[in-house]
């Protein structure tokens, strides 16, 4: 299975914020979406990439409080990224060894979309299952 695939699997709805909107912005947009992490795109390119892992050590750091912190002070500037032609065991080994629970997908400049953790499990799962009802199939009723 490959980054591609799973991408189909979980679909491609991308949300971005702007670098220089504001941090509480960016937390009642995942709030309101259900999102762990968000694109900050400018000018139609990514710039960075902001999980509530960097919203949370900010609300920490600050006394529980945003105030008028922009998103490009907490983003992380150079996310690690993959390609849609990587091997998903590899996308897991990158995101195992980096601690990344967020990855954009890259294919050259072009954003297609970010996977999270939980998108990969789910992928796995799905892929398993697939593979132990064929076998089992195949158990129950072999080629003669």
């Amino acid at each position: 299975m490959h980054v591609r695939e799973i991408l189909r699997i979980k679909g491609h709805r991308l949300l971005s914020i702007e670098s220089q909107a504001r941090a509480a912005e960016a937390v009642a947009m995942m709030a309101a979406q259900n999102l762990g992490s968000l694109v900050v795109a400018d000018a139609g390119r990514m710039v960075g990439l902001l999980t509530f892992r960097e919203l949370l050590q900010a609300v920490a750091a600050r006394d529980g409080a945003l105030g008028e912190l922009q998103v490009a002070e907490v983003m992380i500037r150079d996310p690690v990224t993959v390609e849609p032609d990587m091997e998903v065991d590899d996308l897991r080994r990158t995101m195992l060894s980096t601690g990344a629970r967020y990855l954009p997908v890259l294919q050259g400049e072009r954003l297609l979309g970010v996977l999270s953790f939980r998108d990969v499990a789910k992928a796995v799962l799905e892929a398993q299952e697939f593979e132990n009802r064929m076998l089992k199939g195949y158990i129950k009723s072999p080629p003669a």
